[in-house]
């Protein structure tokens, strides 16, 4: 796991009561499940607060589908639980939820596309006639110009003003346009986080979150048809529900098709931002902690590749793309903790949690695989506390100017016993799942939720 640490705060005092943002990046489905991991490692590390006590909380893409129930005051072990369908907060999350096929295009583009090409043929016709009409003397011209020297040229001047009056009169769209917009639809997460508020008695809707729990969520999302990016909160955007916010965050494009909620068609966050941690500082966040999964490997040593392969380009196109496209998110988040670093408005702190640039394993695990969501939160687990017991001393000093105490005792004890367990996974799942933070009583520090008429 790797760290990277803006540190502009001042340790001259205590500020509990300073803003605390929980800022998640986006990562697929292996990589939601390796931040679960990470989470939970960083749930060991707190003492007298927990992840779901953070006042703020952004999520892009993935994180968004992260986000919501934390700031709803689920943690990340019932959110591990419901992967085995344990939890008694959430119902168990399920390919049918993930890999829901996009039925509607897949059976009404062919239609149409049939359609149209039905009417090529008396376009083709009506071209014939008009050409024959209107430049009889051209097209004479370019016959026997293609009859003395049938070359490409020659067919070109020939063919191409028919076939242009034909696609004309026969209304032909974009060859591309008779392709489904998306291989799935993420209806299916929409419909989950829905159903999650709703058996947790929260409000699916971002304004009465925030008055019931004191809590501020953000989930951002991109607009496909204006390409700009959209931030939904309670005093954002909040036209939608938070159901809703989501399934426009988790939008990946090609993957999914764009979600299209109240007329307008959403990408994927991450398309805009990688983590969009500038929305936590507009928001008054003086501690910034950000979670990152997605990370470009770096080949240092040729052995460190798998089945003896010495490139990246060696294993192929899909791996190729997935270096590119993580050194695209790293390279814009990097540049966004670069300009909070020289911000002179910006007085707080950031801790940055990555994967370590040398994780193989992790860099390996295919982002929509579903099956391996359990073996990367796992991953992410024991990344994660490898990395804080690494960088302790810096994180304890940033967290206690905040009041925020650690314990690294109990989030080692809680790696050795995971460690003892070896290969019994069924034991490390337990683990993981045990709630180090049970439900306090409300007290003048922990306001009492407010009543909400649903």
């Amino acid at each position: 796991m790797g760290m990277t640490f803006v540190e502009k705060g001042d340790r001259s005092r205590i500020r509990p009561h300073a803003k605390t943002a929980l800022v998640l990046a986006g990562g697929a489905i292996s990589g939601g499940a390796f931040k679960i991991g990470g989470l939970i490692a960083l749930n060991s590390l707190l003492a007298n607060r927990s992840v779901v006590d953070f006042d703020i909380f952004v999520g892009v893409s993935a994180g968004a589908f992260l986000a919501a129930p934390m700031a709803a005051g689920i943690g990340p072990e019932e959110m591990l639980k419901s992967l085995d369908g344990n939890s008694d907060k959430i119902s168990r999350f399920s390919p049918q939820h993930f890999y829901r096929p996009n039925w509607r295009e897949f059976a009404y583009k062919p239609v149409r596309a049939a359609r149209d090409l039905i009417s090529v043929v008396p376009g083709a016709g009506l071209a014939m006639i008009a050409q024959m009409r209107d430049h009889r003397p051209e097209l004479l011209n370019r016959i026997r110009a293609f009859l003395r020297d049938p070359d490409y040229r020659n067919a070109e001047q020939l063919i191409w003003p028919i076939v242009h009056d034909t696609m004309r009169n026969a209304n032909l769209r974009a060859g591309f346009s008779y392709l489904p917009s998306g291989l799935f639809e993420n209806s299916g997460i929409e419909q989950f986080i829905r159903e999650q508020l709703r058996r947790n008695h929260v409000p699916n809707d971002f304004r009465l979150l925030h008055m019931e729990r004191q809590k501020s969520l953000y989930i951002g999302a991109t607009n496909l048809n204006t390409a700009e990016g959209v931030v939904f909160g309670h005093d954002a955007d909040n036209s939608v529900t938070i159901s809703q916010a989501v399934q426009a965050s988790t939008a990946i494009p090609g993957f999914y098709r764009p979600a299209r909620i109240r007329g307008q068609d959403y990408l994927d966050a991450g398309v805009r931002r990688t983590a969009n941690m500038s929305e936590a500082t507009r928001r008054g966040a003086s501690l910034i902690v950000a979670y990152n999964p997605f990370r470009p490997f770096v080949n240092y040593h040729a052995d460190q590749l798998l089945n003896g392969q010495t490139s990246l380009s060696d294993m192929g196109i899909g791996t190729v793309i997935n270096q590119a496209f993580r050194t695209l998110l790293h390279t814009r988040l990097m540049i966004s903790i670069q300009k909070l670093q020289i911000d002179p408005a910006f007085h707080g702190d950031i801790i940055l949690l990555e994967p370590s640039e040398t994780d193989v394993k992790f860099f390996n695990t295919n982002p929509l695989n579903f099956w391996q969501r359990a073996e990367s939160a796992l991953h992410g687990y024991i990344s994660a506390t490898e990395a804080i017991e690494r960088h302790h001393e810096r994180i304890d000093s940033i967290l206690k100017t905040y009041g925020i105490r650690t314990d690294l005792d109990r989030l080692r004890d809680r790696l050795e016993r995971i460690r003892r367990a070896g290969y019994d996974d069924r034991e490390i799942m337990k683990i993981l799942q045990e709630d180090l933070h049970p439900p306090r009583e409300p007290t003048q520090e922990t306001p009492v939720p407010l009543r909400v008429v649903r």
